[in-house]
């Protein structure tokens, strides 16, 4: 794993892994990120003139950077965190979703396969392509089970019909010309350097403001909670043991309603800032109208990766939730940097015809 080629990486996935791979690794990685509103190059600043990083503004759709990267840094390994990601803002515009996570990854997909098949067999036989994807693909749950890689696919959002896409495209360019490729599908992450219209790093923020903590509907979907750090080692491992062709679920094993998550989120903030005026920050919340065809739950069987690849997870909910709740406190100005740009805390998704 020499030269590494990741795409999105400077948002908020793609930069944790850009930065773990560099602290625990030798290889050499190229970040290749379009910096749309979820891309900040604050989140790579400690980086910036790391001799084994080297940063390129684009697009994976681009049919010309794609393959002049590939050949110039000899990549051995693409990991695809590319992608338009956020639900609402998906039934606000889903056409921007279709470019991204399906054309794009389409681009991507028939650049690599041209130059995995120019590479000599040996380098052909290591080079790996993986593709992150998401538990959204699945559709949505009743109250018992779990979704593992064989849950057939009902995706119900834009966002997740793109993902869905894009995860067929990879399956189909491994089957049909060979190119040895892996499919991670991870339930919800939260840490730092999330962009702040997600739910852990938004709620922060408001409640620091004093302002009211929107919950959608009455509060009981459910969702399995992956801290992000949790979340690139097991990538890290499915790129050094996965069999190519596989999927691999990762999950966290931390399922929580939205009310329980925002309630223990209150709850640390009344510790951590025992000055607030605005303690108990629980009195913050209120309920409004829910998100149109909100999945009500979600829920990750990783025992593929844990038996196969030795992969679990390091945090559990609640010290994932302290950690990242100290980070946002203690980035204020990172938080304040991205707060400036367009998205300034004001809630999306709420025009199923994209008006």
């Amino acid at each position: 794993m020499n030269a590494i080629l990741v795409t999105g990486g400077a948002g908020f996935i793609g930069g944790n892994f850009v930065l773990m791979m560099l602290a625990e690794t030798n290889a050499s990685i190229v970040n290749l990120d379009k910096l749309t509103y979820a891309g900040n190059l604050d989140t790579l600043a400690s980086v910036q003139d790391h001799p084994r990083h080297v940063f390129v503004q684009g697009d994976i759709g681009d049919p010309e950077l794609i393959p002049r990267l590939l050949r110039e840094h000899r990549i051995d390994v693409v990991v695809n965190f590319a992608a338009e990601s956020h639900v609402d803002r998906s039934i606000d515009g889903p056409a921007a979703f279709i470019e991204t996570n399906v054309v794009g990854t389409f681009n991507l997909l028939d650049a690599v396969r041209d130059y995995w098949r120019g590479l000599d067999d040996a380098a052909q036989q290591a080079f790996r392509f993986l593709h992150v994807s998401t538990d959204e693909v699945y559709g949505s749950l009743g109250p018992t089970g779990a979704f593992t890689e064989t849950t057939p696919y009902a995706p119900n959002s834009p966002y997740s019909a793109s993902k869905a896409s894009s995860d067929h495209l990879v399956r189909a360019w491994h089957h049909t010309y060979g190119l040895p490729v892996l499919t991670t599908n991870c339930s919800n992450n939260y840490g730092p350097y999330q962009f702040p219209e997600k739910l852990i790093p938004l709620m922060i923020a408001k409640a620091r403001a004093g302002e009211p903590l929107p919950i959608y509907g009455d509060g009981s979907n459910v969702r399995d909670w992956l801290y992000v750090e949790d979340h690139c080692r097991a990538i890290a491992r499915v790129l050094e043991a996965g069999r190519p062709g596989e999927v691999y679920n990762v999950g966290g094993n931390s399922e929580k309603t939205n009310l329980e998550l925002v309630d223990t989120l209150c709850g640390m903030l009344d510790e951590a800032l025992p000055n607030s005026p605005h303690r108990p920050h629980s009195r913050l919340k209120t309920f409004v109208t829910d998100r149109p065809g909100h999945d009500q739950r979600y829920a990750i069987d990783a025992g593929k990766l844990k038996h196969e690849l030795g992969w679990t997870p390091r945090e559990t909910f609640e010290t994932g939730l302290r950690r990242t709740l100290t980070w946002y406190l203690d980035n204020e100005a990172w938080v304040q940097r991205v707060m400036d740009g367009s998205y300034r805390g004001q809630r999306l998704g709420t025009a199923p015809d994209g008006d």
